[in-house]
């Protein structure tokens, strides 16, 4: 099963959607379950690491499949610590039958190898060195680059090292499985009872669904699919003041002026949900920050709108990059300086332009971005 759904990914296929439906229909016991999916969220998270593992024993490119199989192989002696006699023959059960023998000698090899030298002094190291970080973490070199150049090299490995762990399951009082930080940022807008509050990114409404508590919830996202998710995950939780509306949030069929909260949770390159999306980091491409940024841009514009005096706004990304973060925050200080910032939450938060980050290893949540500001409750004010 997890070599058919790591040949599926490969294909294109999202991790998140095809696993759940793979596993619904494999018949498999509990403890099968979560060693497939171990195997095949870490095997694509892993990738990079493990084709390195496998390519210095290979005289040339392999086909999908044994590709496939090589992966779930290396990942399993490599990161899993199993034993290789168990790795190897499992593994080669499953091989393409052509290719058995190919992936039988290269495991081996691979096992008598020993583990790569992560540091000069690597205590657990018998091979040798990995050749570079993008590698030995598993990560484009693009990302490696640009987060060492937005957070300085030791913080941005410290967060790429946190986001090759499985993520933990956290739980609202309501049921619903969202992440801390994605909790933390619907607290931190702050909805008072009676609010009008608009989520012009909503889906799938873990948010919204956060912030019905208080008042009603325009809940818009473009896509109608992804407004039915919202919808499904409101009527779910028996949250009847979440109104999902399908509509572009740069131009959101609200009335100017008419809200007391808009939550911005803008699309963005995720570079701070790496742990619990294993592919999207062979996805996301160094092009996409840019793009991503000027709809950002023009999402905040439009949200700007909304707000009554006195109303806030609340700007958040998942995401770690300086472009999509302390960027926007410094282009909204230059075109919307009677927005007034405030206060960011504190630890385990960090200070970062007038908002505030959150490192994935600062608290082992997702990573995150968030500012608020405000519109003067009167022009005097701003003045």
């Amino acid at each position: 099963m997890a070599l058919e759904a790591l040949l599926r990914i490969e294909d294109g296929a999202y991790a998140n959607l095809v696993l759940p439906h793979l596993l619904e229909r494999s018949g498999l016991s509990p403890a099968d379950r979560r060693f497939a999916t171990e195997l095949v969220y870490g095997a694509t998270r892993m990738r990079r690491a493990c084709d390195w593992l496998v390519d210095r024993f290979l005289m040339r490119a392999p086909e999908p499949a044994t590709r496939a199989a090589l992966r779930l192989g290396a990942y399993q002696l490599e990161f899993l610590g199993t034993p290789a006699h168990a790795a190897v023959s499992a593994t080669v059960a499953v091989a393409p039958p052509r290719t058995r023998g190919l992936v039988n000698a290269v495991l081996r090899r691979v096992s008598e190898a020993g583990h790569p030298a992560a540091t000069p002094t690597d205590p657990a190291a018998s091979g040798q060195p990995w050749p570079g970080d993008g590698v030995r973490l598993s990560y484009p070199d693009w990302i490696v680059e640009r987060l060492a150049a937005d957070l300085g090299a030791e913080t941005a490995l410290a967060a790429l090292a946190a986001m090759n762990e499985a993520p933990p399951v956290t739980i609202r009082d309501d049921g619903y499985v969202q992440d801390q930080a994605s909790q933390w940022v619907a607290e931190a807008v702050d909805a008072r009872p009676g609010d009008r509050i608009a989520d012009v990114c909503a889906a799938p409404g873990g948010k919204a669904t956060a912030l019905a508590h208080a008042g009603l919830v325009a809940a818009l996202d473009i896509r109608p699919a992804r407004a039915g998710l919202v919808a499904a995950n409101a009527a779910r939780l028996g949250t009847r003041t979440v109104a999902p509306v399908v509509a572009d949030g740069t131009a959101p069929p609200l009335r100017p002026g008419s809200l007391d909260r808009v939550l911005v949770d803008a699309p963005c390159s995720g570079l701070g949900v790496l742990r619990r999306r294993p592919d999207a980091r062979w996805r996301i491409a160094a092009s996409d920050v840019g793009e991503l940024a000027g709809l950002q841009r023009r999402l905040l514009t439009a949200a700007v709108g909304l707000l009554r005096p006195g109303g806030v706004l609340a700007y958040s990304v998942c995401t770690l990059t300086a472009e999509e973060t302390t960027g926007i925050d410094g282009w909204m200080a230059e075109h919307h300086p009677e927005l007034e910032p405030l206060a960011p939450p504190g630890a385990p938060w960090e200070a970062a332009g007038r908002g505030a980050r959150l490192l994935p290893q600062a608290a082992g949540t997702d990573g995150m971005f968030l500012v608020l500001l405000r519109r003067p409750a009167s022009l005097d004010s701003a003045r």
